[in-house]
């Protein structure tokens, strides 16, 4: 696919995952889909994600800043997205700023697998430390 479709597969799966369509998200994973956040967080259902989440804040959303393509193995596209992430706080507290990267495996159109990392422990740590 073009590195212009493969991004847009991403996009789409994104806002639908910040806007909670979940059952428009699923449609756009491969089978076996698998996802893997921060402290090692290891999922494979949308529903698992939005539980774990709303563990750690109230609501979460992305400011891209960029989106990259490279090849992967089997024809497949890898897409890393980068950014910042701004919302509230469990506490009610706003935050924002706190950078994001995600990777993200896309073949035949369909999303294989999510890693994510970010700052959002470091920083709502230190929130709370003050």
């Amino acid at each position: 696919m073009p590195d212009a479709e493969v991004t847009q597969t991403v996009r789409n799966f994104l806002s639908a995952m910040e806007q909670r369509d979940l059952p428009a998200a699923k449609a756009m994973l491969a089978p076996g889909f698998v996802m893997l956040f921060p402290g090692g967080a290891r999922m494979t259902a949308l529903e698992e994600l939005v539980e774990w989440a709303a563990q750690r804040f109230r609501r979460a959303r992305k400011t891209y800043e960029r989106f990259d393509v490279a090849p992967g193995a089997d024809g497949a596209s890898i897409v890393y997205c980068f950014g910042t992430l701004h919302g509230e706080a469990l506490s009610g507290e706003s935050f924002a700023g706190i950078r994001f990267s995600d990777r993200f495996t896309v073949a035949g159109g369909l999303i294989r697998d999510q890693m994510v990392w970010n700052d959002m422990a470091e920083m709502l740590g230190a929130a709370r430390a003050d």
